[in-house]
């Protein structure tokens, strides 16, 4: 009787506090976004620190070394990727005017088909309807991705990403072995074997799903946005390379590239073998994606769900915004683990073998 007491009482306890967390985590959401991006940019860095450590070098230099490689890599790529990016979308709100004569010529025939399929079909106020709409919403996309690549967007919020971010990563990429020494000091020494056992396995999907993944969404991008530049297709760059990113969603990614591009492509290109590369483009991306990328690099057995992961993301994106996407799979990994151990201790419990 006294053991079923403190059992509810130690999980009444957790539950507090795990509620506390979530709440705190929901009121400050709009200023953990560089902190837990830190954090998690120690945690994927980590094994590279770790392997220059084992070769006798100073864990504070090893985690200098990594960062700094990183920012080598990252910044130059970045300013080149945006430069492109803006050069495109000027050069698309320049031509909307162009798209929209082009775009309107070639659905001519479509409208005659239906106005002599429905007589009573106002074909004239559809035309009108569209052009004004196709043409504000094309100008204010374009004018609003612009503004986005030149600074506009969140001033506060790109600059604390670019100051904390890397301040908070190297912190806890230093500090990394001794923050897990810290936590595994504070676990319940009863369960503790337990709760090791499921952070192994928390970490080993979390290190197979996330690294992997990133590692597939940067080349996929890549080889969309070179693909679309090549073709010629405006904007190309920007889709192709958004069209990558997004694919850690499953499946949505690829297909909103591929009918952004299509739409353009239509739009742009007078002839259809353009319009032909750009779907080859995305169907050597899907290829490449799904018979080497995806196989070799995230694996079969990281358990995680694409329906599992869809709606994690949406949930994440729904409460807490861009920084609900960030966390999202590692919550939904977390609580894949928790579940499946639950789902085996019932199993070996009396509820279920009576």
């Amino acid at each position: 009787m006294i053991s079923h007491r403190l059992s509810n009482r130690n999980m009444t306890i957790w539950l507090v506090l795990f509620g506390i967390f979530c709440a705190s985590v929901y009121v400050l959401r709009s200023v953990l976004l560089p902190f837990v991006a830190g954090i998690i940019i120690g945690y994927l860095l980590d094994p590279w620190a770790s392997r220059i450590e084992k070769w006798g070098v100073n864990r504070t230099l090893a985690s200098v070394l990594v960062m700094f490689i990183l920012i080598l890599i990252l910044v130059p790529a970045l300013i080149a990727l945006f430069s492109v990016i803006d050069s495109q979308v000027g050069h698309f709100i320049s031509v909307v005017p162009d798209y929209l004569s082009s775009f309107a010529q070639k659905i001519e025939p479509v409208f005659a088909g239906l106005q002599e399929r429905f007589p009573a079909l106002e074909a004239e106020k559809i035309r009108e309807y569209l052009r004004g709409n196709i043409a504000n919403s094309l100008k204010l996309v374009g004018n609003l991705m612009r503004r986005l690549i030149t600074g506009g967007f969140a001033l506060v919020n790109i600059l604390s990403l670019l100051l904390i971010t890397p301040i908070v990563a190297f912190y806890m990429l230093r500090d990394w072995d001794k923050f897990i020494a810290q936590v595994d000091s504070l676990l319940p020494k009863k369960s503790k074997k337990s709760i090791e056992k499921q952070a192994r396995e928390i970490d080993c999907i979390l290190s197979s799903f996330i690294r992997g993944q990133l590692s597939v969404c940067v080349l996929l991008g890549t080889f969309y946005a070179v693909g679309l530049y090549v073709v010629g297709l405006d904007l190309g760059v920007l889709v192709g390379f958004l069209a990558g990113i997004i694919s850690f969603i499953p499946y949505i990614g690829s297909i909103t590239g591929f009918l952004i591009s299509i739409l353009i492509a239509f739009a742009q290109f007078d002839s259809l073998m353009p319009i032909l590369q750009v779907i080859g483009v995305f169907a050597v991306g899907q290829f490449i994606e799904g018979n080497f990328l995806t196989p070799n690099l995230v694996g079969d057995s990281v358990g995680l769900h694409p329906v599992w992961i869809m709606f994690a993301l949406l949930t994440g994106g729904v409460l807490l915004g861009f920084l609900g996407l960030m966390i999202a799979v590692p919550v939904a990994a977390i609580i894949g683990v928790l579940i499946r151990h639950a789902i085996d201790n019932y199993k070996d419990s009396s509820l279920y073998k009576d």
